[in-house]
């Protein structure tokens, strides 16, 4: 699976996708949904804090959909359309490949070991990618 560059990344006319078809980036470029992640500005039960970030977050562990709600603190760094919008998160297998071609929000970043994050800007949405690094053992006792 590749991550490719969209369309609209390119200045070109998106194909227009029919109510039954899958989105391009699943479908076409494979990536993976991860989550959706939504701003509120109610405590959420089950709150976990993130001192770096300043912010709140809930349900990512529970959720069977993957909804995680995010309270920010008045002073959090994080950008300003992130705590305003919702956003939809994918896992890509080339983070720098995937962001090609997109304005991206803030810095890459590894908010642990094994993972890298970008945020970038799709149609003024903003958009997590995210890469895990896999340690996949070979089986294969051929070689």
């Amino acid at each position: 699976m590749s991550d490719s560059k969209n369309d609209d990344s390119e200045n070109k006319e998106p194909r227009e996708r029919l109510e039954s078809d899958p989105p391009e980036a699943s479908a076409g470029w494979g990536w993976r949904y991860h989550h959706l992640g939504v701003p509120v500005k109610e405590k959420r039960t089950g709150e976990r804090y993130l001192a770096d970030f300043r912010m709140y977050v809930s349900g990512f562990g529970h959720n069977p959909f993957g909804i995680e709600t995010m309270r920010f603190e008045p002073d959090s760094p994080v950008s300003e359309i992130i705590q305003r919008l919702p956003h939809l998160a994918f896992e890509v297998d080339d983070l720098d490949k995937a962001i090609e071609g997109y304005e991206i929000i803030g810095e890459i970043g590894s908010p642990m070991k094994g993972i890298r994050v970008a945020m970038i800007i799709s149609d003024g949405f903003p958009v997590e990618l995210i890469e895990f690094e896999r340690c996949w053992q070979d089986t294969d006792d051929s070689q």
